[in-house]
């Protein structure tokens, strides 16, 4: 299995089960080792107070983009810290994009970086994810079991 085949198996096996990313309307647009871009359309339910997007949709997204991306070499892997900074408003009806890369990935620690962006390419806020990959993976390779 090539290391894209992998990412891409791995993608589609997370996803599978993830409710929270695919109940909001989240899509995997690109996947490779390392990096996923995730789209998510601000519904007029992930409205706050002042009409803009709700801070926390935009951090499950950016924090979906960061899983996918950390979790893209079949290792099972989950955030130790995560950073993010709002920059502009996300809109009713406006298709977000969250772009995760990993910046740094030495041992079971992970840095990777997230800019979310509006449909006109402003950003909307950028994410620093800290992951640390645990034990098992998402799916069997190489004769082993989950």
């Amino acid at each position: 299995m090539t290391p894209q085949e992998r990412a891409e198996k791995a993608a589609e096996t997370m996803y599978a089960a993830d409710k929270a990313s695919s109940s909001l309307g989240m899509e995997i647009t690109y996947i490779a080792p390392g990096s996923a871009t995730l789209t998510m359309r601000v519904a007029d339910e992930m409205l706050n107070g002042h009409r803009i997007c709700h801070g926390g949709y935009i951090f499950t997204l950016a924090d979906s983009a960061f899983a996918f991306a950390c979790n893209s070499y079949n290792k099972l892997t989950v955030a130790q810290q995560n950073q993010i900074t709002y920059i502009a408003p996300g809109h009713a009806g406006e298709l977000l994009t969250a772009t995760a890369s990993e910046t740094a990935l030495g041992g079971r620690s992970g840095v990777y970086d997230v800019m979310v962006t509006g449909e006109d390419g402003r950003t909307v806020a950028t994410m620093r994810g800290l992951s640390r990959t645990i034990k098992g993976q998402l799916f069997p390779e190489d004769g082993e079991h989950v």
